[in-house]
């Protein structure tokens, strides 16, 4: 596999392996990957967090008798307008 980098970023990983903290520029890109797979999994789980917060606000409203009865496919889709605006 071939890839291209800018000249910034080749200095960043020369830098990282010039600190002794990698043995070569192969390590820090795997290293980099890792922590964005991780980070995509943090942010995955931030957002299933909030919506099982705006989940529970609903079905708490529901509880309250706060909802909205909707009886046909043309008051769905109003609300989905409405809901846009």
């Amino acid at each position: 596999m071939h890839i291209s980098l800018t000249p910034e970023l080749e200095t960043r990983i020369r830098s990282r392996v010039e600190s002794g903290l990698y043995n070569n520029a192969s390590e820090v890109i795997r290293e980099a990957l890792r922590f964005m797979d991780t980070h995509e999994d943090w942010i995955h789980e931030i957002k299933l967090a909030h919506l099982r917060e705006q989940l529970k606000a609903g079905i708490d409203q529901l509880d309250q008798g706060e909802g909205i009865a909707i009886k046909s496919k043309s008051a769905l889709d109003k609300l989905f307008e409405d809901i846009k605006k």
